[in-house]
């Protein structure tokens, strides 16, 4: 396997523990939370799918997803089109009450532009930095690595979060 393969791979195993967590999920439950503070499974179903989509886009110097095809309007948050989740208050949480479907739809759409971009990335291209404001520089590599690792903890807290509401 090469270094797509293994990118792809990666992030195809996001995609398929999302669909696995929302299969068959109440609306209610996507918005359950395991304590008055805690992150609700649409909101890191929506924030993993943000953090992709807003790195893979800055690195492919394309525009967002969310914004590009209309999901910005159809998710209508009362926050500002370019947050991605990170620093949000526990009401902005309380917010993404999104359904699975339209959960899922953005999911598969972010999945399908990143994968897009994956066939085009050379072993060169990996080494290339995409963010020197940090000491190291962040390569292409690290960037999506770091955004890999950062889906799968988000997707592993949902499915954790299911379980627990699956058991009450």
């Amino acid at each position: 396997m090469d270094h797509r393969g293994v990118l792809i791979d990666g992030f195809e195993r996001v995609k398929l523990t999302v669909h696995a967590t929302l299969d068959g999920l109440s609306d209610d439950a996507l918005t359950a939370r395991l304590d008055p503070e805690a992150n609700t499974i649409a909101w890191l179903i929506w924030h993993l799918a943000r953090v992709q989509d807003d790195h893979v886009a800055g690195v492919a110097g394309s525009e967002q997803v969310y914004t590009s095809v209309g999901f910005a309007a159809r998710f209508a948050l009362p926050f500002d089109d370019g947050d991605i989740g990170y620093g949000q208050s526990c009401d902005d949480v309380a917010a993404v009450t999104a359904p699975a479907d339209l959960l899922l739809e953005y999911v598969d759409a972010v999945h399908h532009r990143t994968v897009e971009y994956l066939g085009g990335v050379s072993a060169e291209d990996l080494d290339r930095v995409v963010d020197a404001n940090w000491d190291p520089p962040v390569t292409l590599a690290v960037r999506l690595v770091s955004v890999l690792s950062d889906d799968l903890q988000h997707v592993g807290q949902a499915a954790y979060v299911r379980g627990v509401l699956d058991r009450r």
